[in-house]
């Protein structure tokens, strides 16, 4: 009896953090995962002057031991050559691609300090080229492939910045700027089998987080203590992937812990992540007029 092909899938932005928490769940399901970064090996970012660990090659390593294939690619997803290389690539060894997770981002240490946005490195605005002008470019060139899926998903990891003042302007327009990505995404790749998504993460269990939160003291305290692992949104975006009803989800900005409990999904001994919809605000929805 034939086996099914396995998933295939691309996370950008996978070197540590968020993203290598949704390609270790993403493998865990069986997927093979190309990996993208510019981190192939460990050491080379800090934090206020503490080392972030992770690499590609980890990443790809847990994916591995997981159950699942994990494929580091190096690229940096400011060079547009760099990102249409890595497409044509997975073109040649798969022919195919089934998911897309836009997640690369700039995220600047100066980030989250309080003060307005002029008093702050002016390096900040680069979240709107890797993160989301970067997202563009991803999806531009996985198009072709996720056409040649069952059933294909680009999904866009955004937050409540969306809409709610959060981390300055940069980082608001970025995480609104990819809800608005997926709404149009959508209708173009309307009949095609094909849906896209932005998915909105409460605050996450990464090594940054739990350096910034040291020396932001009660001001994270709170937030963390009901934090979501990037494991769990992998979970999420999985069973998104594999949701019969995909299609009619399409377009749409979602949140992850709201979508977790629909499809049995929660955290070590069964911890639910809440959502912040009362708190910081709902997505936006996309008027329905069409103008071409």
């Amino acid at each position: 009896m034939t086996q099914p092909q396995p998933q295939i899938a691309v996370v950008t932005g996978a070197s540590r953090g968020v993203g290598q928490g949704i390609a270790e769940a993403l493998g865990a399901a069986g997927m093979t995962v190309y990996l993208t970064g510019r981190a192939a090996a460990q050491g080379g970012s800090t934090l206020y002057g503490q080392a972030l660990h992770g690499s590609l090659e980890a990443t790809a390593a847990a994916i591995d031991a997981a159950g699942g294939r994990g494929i580091p690619v190096f690229c940096d997803h400011a060079d547009d050559a760099q990102v249409q290389a890595l497409f044509a690539r997975i073109e040649r060894e798969q022919g195919r691609l089934d998911l897309l997770v836009n997640n690369a981002a700039f995220i600047h240490e100066q980030l989250i300090e309080p003060g307005p946005f002029w008093a702050k490195p002016l390096e900040l605005v680069r979240i709107l080229d890797i993160g989301l002008r970067s997202a563009y470019v991803a999806s531009y060139h996985a198009a072709p492939l996720l056409l040649n899926s069952a059933q294909g998903l680009v999904c866009f990891t955004s937050s409540f910045g969306g809409t709610c003042y959060m981390h300055g302007p940069a980082y608001g327009a970025q995480k609104a700027g990819v809800d608005k990505l997926a709404a149009d995404m959508a209708v173009d790749f309307e009949g095609s089998g094909v849906a896209a998504l932005s998915l909105w993460l409460g605050p996450q269990l990464t090594e940054r987080t739990r350096i910034a939160g040291a020396n932001h003291g009660e001001q994270y305290e709170a937030f963390l203590s009901q934090a979501e692992t990037p494991q769990f949104n992998g979970r999420v975006i999985h069973a998104l992937l594999n949701d019969p009803q995909l299609m009619s989800l399409s377009g749409q900005t979602l949140i992850s812990a709201e979508l977790a409990p629909r499809y049995g999904i929660s955290e070590a001994q069964g911890r639910q992540p809440p959502s912040y919809r009362e708190m910081l605000g709902a997505p936006r929805v996309a008027h329905p007029a069409r103008v071409v």
